[in-house]
């Protein structure tokens, strides 16, 4: 195991503490010191091996979570404890479901978000036709999956009918429900918040998806779009849960891959977890189950890439923005090719500067969707726009 530097330790906690500080405040300028390392050096250290210890304890804070059964069932590919390195002790439990109804196209995504809070089982135009059947064109169906507190609607309500309008048969759901006691944290008291489960939930969630598909359509596999937790999820569905077999192309938007430093705080709250002061089981009451183990270090984005980053078998094309402030260093969502893949690894502003999509806005982008449906079917669609996109607002490429 690589020896942290003290000194360097002692910088990263200092700048991830301004940051946290700031951050918290809401005001007032950062100064950093002038050798304070960057996001991807917080990242390196925590990778460097000082994955966090659980405090011994029980009904507290400080322990492990472990899976206590949900409707998607239970357990994963290495055991039930879902949680260790900062993940405070409660029920895992959390649901999947069905959209009902369709809200209306945005290109905004501060309009769509909106409209999902209030609309939270709405689909997305263009997805979840059960009557729709695959060409010899487009012969496998394409899964929306959202991300973090985000839902079917909000996550897929500029792409969706783009989607179907090009041929594809596109469906989507809404996972990882889970309410304030089984641990989806405080924003899940909102209306048309989810994704706040356990990861390892959501998996088996989406494999119960995925075989409704197949079912339906009589396809072998499934074409996936996903964002931010996402495509981690569906990463992991892929390596443990049986999805390799079932999966041709997986295309990710802000994928927390290898999770995310959060901009120094993620980081800071691991360091210090890993000197035995479980900081994250606290904060996991406020931001739930899935947004701590999106942070870099944690027991689910080590055991995720253990044995790798990909699959055989599975065609990536991994999107990131360098305006993402959520999952940072934005390079972190990159996927390393192993045997038997192909990984596409892509910057949104490489060769489009004018493209401004943070983490939420991407999924508004038209370039974004352009990639999207160059990954689906590159014959017909060669071709990469590139526009005008506001960052936080999102416009489908204007105001």
């Amino acid at each position: 195991m690589t020896k942290p530097n003290p000194a360097r330790l002692r910088s990263a906690i200092l700048l991830a503490a301004t940051v946290l500080v700031c951050g918290l405040a809401g005001t007032g300028a950062r100064a950093e010191p002038a050798t304070a390392p960057t996001e991807q050096d917080l990242a390196a250290y925590i990778a460097a091996g000082r994955t966090g210890q659980p405090v011994a304890g029980s009904g507290s804070a400080s322990g492990s979570a472990c899976n206590s059964g949900s409707g998607a069932g239970s357990g994963n590919g290495s055991g039930d404890c879902y949680g260790g390195s900062g993940s405070s002790s409660g029920l895992s439990g959390g649901y999947a479901s069905d959209t009902v109804g369709y809200g209306p196209s945005q290109t905004a995504w501060l309009a769509a978000f909106g409209y999902g809070l209030a609309h939270g089982d709405a689909a997305p135009p263009g997805a979840n036709d059960w009557n729709c059947k695959p060409t010899a064109e487009h012969p496998r169906p394409v899964l929306l999956v959202h991300g973090t507190w985000m839902n079917a609607y909000n996550g897929f309500a500029f792409m969706g009918q783009p989607l179907k309008d090009a041929g594809f048969c596109t469906f989507t759901f809404n996972y990882g429900r889970s309410n304030l006691v089984q641990g989806g944290g405080v924003g899940s008291v909102l209306p048309g918040t989810m994704g706040t489960g356990y990861i390892q939930d959501s998996a088996k969630q989406l494999a119960v998806f995925v075989d409704r598909v197949l079912a339906a359509t009589g396809a072998p596999e499934v074409d996936v779009i996903a964002h931010s937790q996402g495509g981690s999820m569906a990463n992991w569905y892929t390596k443990f849960d049986g999805g390799a077999d079932k999966v041709n192309k997986l295309i990710t938007f802000g994928a927390t891959h290898h999770g995310t430093t959060l901009d120094g705080i993620g980081a800071l709250g691991r360091a210090i977890n890993n000197f035995g002061i479980d900081i994250l089981g606290f904060i996991e009451i406020f931001v739930g189950h899935s947004g701590i183990q999106q942070t870099v270090g944690s027991d689910f984005v080590n055991e995720l890439n253990a044995g790798g980053d990909t699959v055989p078998g599975v065609d990536y094309t991994v999107v990131g923005t360098r305006y993402d402030e959520v999952t940072t260093p934005y390079d972190l969502t990159f996927l390393r090719p192993g045997p038997g893949t192909t990984v596409r690894n892509v910057t949104l502003q490489d060769g489009c500067e004018q493209d401004l999509s943070d983490h939420l806005t991407v999924m508004y982008s038209p370039r974004a969707l352009s990639i999207a449906l160059q990954a689906l079917d590159p014959a017909r669609f060669p071709a990469l726009q590139c526009t005008f996109n506001p960052w936080l607002i999102g416009g489908g490429g204007k105001l």
